[in-house]
């Protein structure tokens, strides 16, 4: 609101809008960022504690899962949204990193904090953080290591490392080689290159047992029954087939009228529906199949004659369920029954139905080199399943990374630590105000290792101080910190080591949002609906801000 000629005022936003400009506004963002980063900060590392995150409904989840975390806080700063944003996107990239580029980001911002009170304009920090990330992204390809497809024990050394800060760390070696088995089990070759799309792996959660129980299938398990009590349990030796069809007799789709005058006639009519369906049932047996999965529905009498005949068949199989089946046992999905011939069957060694606590299970076991598999995991009670799962996805996803890419580096904070001691040669080089920013760049980078010693209890500056020395020395690229004892040893010797492509992504995604929090200067907020009437004090409680908007208007909080 501004004051026109003859001291009219002008409205020029609508009254009740929020507005915060320049340093202010800065200073707000940062600062909800920072918040942000402050929740899952106690979460890094493998003596990171766990969060215990209750929905409004009462649903109670128990994760270290920085994504899990992010997502379910129900955050209402627009800044502090995108670090909500920085967790999603490393999720859905790399599967792994999500606390340290949620961290890392509200450090860069931190920092920027410090140089803007010192007069530092935003661009020149922006442009400053720029050029740190991309050296950053340089230096960590020159310190990362090769591995091969076959080097199942580097492979399960990543997962592990993976694991190692999650709540399944009880059971590491058994899920360890489950995972690796599996997305080895999934990747092929394209091109000279490993490709493996971890979607093709499925994840059945059924709680009794222990960790321990957790199983993989070298094929399929479908949450169904056999569709009906007069059909065998097990098949060994099995062929599939799998069918996109009803196995019904389709109802005339136009108005047709039958007059049946007598008991002969009905039985004909009776007759030939079943005769229609027998002749639909021997083509299933026929073709040699003995087991069949439908996408349809399949009507009770075809079911009858499918048991006589001594086929196990699933109805209503969802259609990704199918997908996966083809790949697993190599089967070719047909739509309908005269397409089904000894050529477009899949084999599996053996189908059974299996009982676990109330439900059943149908486990189709040891297909031949399946490119689809399923992990069962097994656990105390739902709670533990649920985080399994949670690891499981981001072991899953560093093994691929790995696989797909073929290089690691050490964990343990050492490829921090290398960072910042490349960034801060560099940064004389850049020279000029550009340089501040690429010095706050490495120190920012830094806050990953300190925040591994905070959590596990030591003394995160005497081990700052420490492992910057070492990383002065030659040949200690691969140096970091070992949590249990506080000393700073070699990570590859530990086999502490993590995918090239998790820290690169950390990199890019927590720079990308800071920078776009810093080209902020202006916070305007419009309060929702029209103008109100002045309230008497006191009167319609919480509508003040529209239950929490007010974070919106750049208020603090």
């Amino acid at each position: 609101m501004s004051q026109g000629a003859g001291n009219i005022p002008v409205l020029v936003l609508k009254e009740g809008t929020g507005r915060s400009t320049g340093r202010e506004a800065q200073r707000n963002n940062i600062m909800a960022a920072k918040i942000v980063a402050e929740a899952v900060k106690t979460t890094l590392g493998p003596c990171g504690m766990d969060k215990m995150l209750v929905s409004g409904m009462g649903d109670v989840a128990i994760t270290n899962d920085g994504a899990t975390i992010m997502k379910e806080l129900d955050v209402q700063h627009p800044a502090a949204k995108m670090l909500v944003e920085v967790a999603k996107a490393q999720d859905k990239e790399v599967g792994d990193g999500t606390t340290t580029a949620v961290i890392l980001a509200g450090e860069l911002l931190a920092k920027a904090e410090g140089l803007l009170d010192k007069n530092i304009h935003p661009t020149v920090i922006i442009e400053g953080y720029k050029k740190a990330s991309e050296k950053a992204q340089d230096i960590l390809n020159a310190i990362a290591m090769p591995v091969k497809f076959d080097d199942e024990k580097m492979l399960k050394e990543v997962a592990i490392t993976s694991i190692s800060s999650k709540s399944i760390n009880v059971a590491e070696d058994h899920f360890a080689k489950i995972i690796v088995d599996s997305v080895k089990q999934v990747a092929e070759k394209v091109d000279n290159k490993y490709v493996a799309d971890i979607d093709l792996i499925k994840i059945v959660k059924k709680h009794g047992k222990s960790l321990a129980e957790t199983e993989l299938v070298k094929g399929m398990v479908i949450d169904k029954e056999i569709a009906s009590s007069g059909m065998p349990k097990l098949v060994d030796g099995a062929k599939i087939a799998l069918l996109n069809a009803k196995l019904e007799i389709e109802k005339t789709e136009f108005d047709a009228k039958i007059n049946i005058e007598s008991p002969d006639q009905m039985k004909m009519f009776l007759d030939e529906e079943e005769r229609m369906l027998k002749d639909m049932v021997n083509s299933v047996t026929k073709s040699g199949a003995n087991v069949l999965f439908c996408e349809k529905g399949i009507d009770d009498m075809a079911l009858h004659f499918l048991g006589k005949a001594g086929v196990i068949a699933v109805k209503s199989v969802s259609s990704s369920d199918m997908e996966k089946l083809s790949k697993a046992t190599g089967a070719t999905i047909v739509a309908s029954v005269k397409e089904l011939n000894a050529d477009v069957l899949g084999k599996a060694k053996r189908v059974e139905e299996v009982k676990i606590g109330d439900d059943k299970l149908l486990y189709i076991r040891d297909c031949k080199n399946p490119k689809a598999v399923t992990i069962v995991i097994r656990g105390a009670s739902n709670h533990v399943i649920d985080e399994a799962e949670r690891s499981l996805h981001d072991g899953l996803c560093v093994v691929r990374n790995v696989i797909e890419d073929g290089k690691i580096v050490a964990g343990g904070g050492a490829p921090e630590a290398e960072l910042s001691k490349g960034l801060k040669a560099f940064a004389v080089k850049v020279g000029g105000r550009e340089q501040l920013a690429v010095e706050a760049f490495a120190e920012a980078i830094e806050e990953i290792p300190l925040t591994l010693a905070e959590n596990a209890g030591l003394d995160p500056i005497d081990i700052m101080v420490a492992l910057r020395a070492q990383h002065e020395k030659a040949d200690s690229k691969t140096f970091g910190i070992d949590v249990n004892t506080g000393k700073i040893i070699d990570m590859c010797s530990k086999m502490i080591v993590e995918p090239l492509r998790v820290k690169q992504q950390v990199i890019k995604s927590a720079t990308e949002a800071t920078n776009m929090i810093l080209k902020i200067d202006d916070l305007i907020s419009i309060k929702g609906g029209g103008k109100m009437p002045p309230m008497p004090p006191g009167g319609m409680g919480g509508m003040g801000g529209m239950g929490g908007m007010g974070g919106m208007g750049g208020m603090p909080y």
